[in-house]
């Protein structure tokens, strides 16, 4: 496969049906091993660049997958799709409460899929033992600011002990590393992010830098407002020593960045760039949402109802070529930068991370 310089692929590429079996492959030869999979659009928490104060129009109950539903599909993507990676989403997902025996039965599927969650981490500290008995290996908690009014500010709710609780009792389970994802404030993420790292740091924690991305539900995101990667780093090392992490990227959405104190390395630091540095060309994910489609790109215009298969009584073949299909038409890239650029309807929040 052929890199151009805007982090996407050549394009150039076959045009025809998806290939029958073999991994979930798209016309520019990337393989999708990891399945993001959002469990709800309901959120506990309001945060600014992604809902209005007042929340959003919820899915229908009915129309979300229900627990037998999703397993199938699940059990499709790992046993004959090549999923290696599962990662449980929302909206909030530990606002479902059978998330545990979701957990379990997919840590039951062979070959084994590793398993992570994003969370806020608002109800974590209950629940991240038992989600780490269930099978659960790993666990990423959303954490702007460590500023009690700001994160209040941000996130319109006062919860940000409940959250480092959560940081806490998911380190205390042994769900290793606890990654800590950071969405910047343009005012004060620059303060933010010195500060978080500080954090992170004594506690053990990886923290992600997220560039912000136009997934509001307002649709407000503004490309002149976002802090990006650069202006991130030059932040970061007005007070830390970074050097490029020597472990291969892969296709991690993260730049790792060791920080370092003379010859010992502190711990280390991820810069995802988004919008600013594209790394569309290795990308390897596909999406599900709550009510079942499945979208191959976060900022993807189309999807595929895989609900209304399952509901008419389709078989698993059906079921397959209809996922290989969907993967197999995945765009070059994501697009934030084109000028006729037009954001998805749906908000992060109905996407899932």
């Amino acid at each position: 496969m052929t890199v151009v310089s805007l982090g996407v692929p050549s394009v150039h590429r076959p045009v025809g049906p998806a290939p029958a079996d073999g991994p979930l492959v798209d016309t520019f030869g990337r393989v999708a091993t990891d399945l993001r999979v959002s469990l709800t659009d309901l959120c506990n928490l309001r945060c600014t660049y992604c809902m209005p104060a007042e929340g959003l129009d919820w899915m229908p109950s009915d129309q979300k997958l229900h627990a037998g539903e999703l397993m199938r599909l699940l059990r499709l993507a790992v046993t004959r799709l090549g999923i290696t990676s599962v990662r449980f989403t929302g909206g909030e997902p530990l606002v479902v409460p059978h998330l545990e025996e979701l957990v379990a039965a997919t840590a039951a599927l062979r070959p084994r899929p590793e398993i992570t969650l994003t969370t806020n981490g608002v109800g974590l500290a209950r629940r991240a033992a038992t989600l780490r008995e269930a099978g659960l290996d790993r666990i990423n908690v959303s954490l702007d600011t460590v500023d009690a009014a700001r994160f209040a500010a941000i996130t319109r709710r006062d919860r940000l002990d409940d959250v480092l609780a959560g940081l806490r009792a998911a380190k205390d389970a042994g769900l290793h590393p606890v990654k800590v994802n950071a969405v910047l404030d343009p005012v004060s993420g620059r303060a933010d992010a010195v500060e978080l790292l500080r954090f992170c740091l004594e506690h053990g924690y990886q923290l992600r830098i997220i560039e912000q991305m136009p997934l509001d539900a307002g649709h407000s995101w503004q490309r002149d407002r976002v802090l990006d990667a650069a202006e991130i780093l030059t932040a970061l090392r007005r007070h830390f020593t970074l050097q490029p992490d020597p472990q291969p990227r892969g296709s991690a959405p993260a730049q790792l960045w060791q920080v370092v104190e003379g010859t010992r390395v502190l711990g280390r630091v991820g810069i995802i760039a988004s919008v600013s540095q594209a790394f569309c060309a290795s990308c390897d994910r596909s999406r599900l949402t709550a009510d079942g489609q499945v979208r191959n790109c976060l900022f993807a215009r189309d999807e595929t109802d895989l609900r209304a298969l399952l509901r008419s009584g389709a078989d698993d073949a059906a079921l397959e070529a209809a996922w290989r299909q969907a993967m197999w038409s995945k765009a070059a890239g994501h697009g934030i930068n084109d000028p006729d650029f037009v954001q998805p309807t749906r908000p992060m929040s109905a996407i899932g991370g």
